[in-house]
C-alpha cells in the first residue's frame, strides 16, 4: 500500500486502528517519524495502537498516550517510540530526553504534538497525518509524506 498525499474517512475505531495496522505493515528497516496532530480525543494514540499492531508489537503490552513520560517504548520487528510532546516545555528537554538517539538508528517515532520539535525533524520518511472529528466514531485523517 503507498501511502502518498490524501485524505481517508474512517467511520469507526476499527477503521481507524486498520489504517494504522496497515501503514505500520509498510514500514522497513529504516526510520521513520509519523507525526500525528488533532484534538484531544481525535484518536492519535488509536492510530498508534494500530501502527503498534502492524509493526508486531505484541498485544500484552498496554499501549497508552505518554503524556506524563512523554516517551513510550515498544518492541516489534522494529522499535515503536511514541512520543506526546504536549507538556513539553522547551526544545532543550527534547535533547536532555535522547532525542538525537532516537533518530539515529531503525524504528518508527510516532510524536503526538509535533509542532514542539518543529525544525528538528528528517525530511525523509515523515509522514504527516492530521485527524479531524466528524462524529463520536467518524475521523477524516489527512496524510502527507514528505
Amino acid at each position: 500500500m503507498a501511502f502518498t498525499d490524501r485524505s481517508l474517512a474512517t467511520s469507526s475505531f476499527t477503521e481507524t486502528l486498520d489504517f494504522g495496522e496497515k501503514l505500520g505493515a509498510t514500514f522497513q528497516d529504516e526510520l521513520y517519524v509519523v507525526t500525528l496532530q488533532g484534538d484531544l480525543g481525535a484518536g492519535k494514540t488509536l492510530l498508534t495502537k494500530g501502527i503498534a499492531k502492524g509493526l508486531g508489537v505484541p498485544d500484552w503490552y498496554y499501549l497508552n498516550s505518554p503524556t506524563f513520560t512523554l516517551i513510550n517504548e515498544y518492541r516489534g520487528r522494529l522499535p515503536l517510540y511514541h512520543l506526546d510532546l504536549y507538556r513539553l516545555g522547551d526544545r532543550d528537554e527534547l535533547f536532555e530526553l535522547g532525542f538525537n538517539d532516537y533518530l539515529a538508528e531503525p524504528g518508527v517515532l510516532v510524536i503526538e504534538w509535533p509542532e514542539k520539535a518543529e525544525g528538528l525533524l528528517p525530511l525523509t520518511n515523515l509522514i504527516n497525518i492530521r485527524i479531524e472529528i466528524v462524529s463520536s466514531e467518524e475521523r477524516l485523517l489527512y496524510v502527507s509524506r514528505s
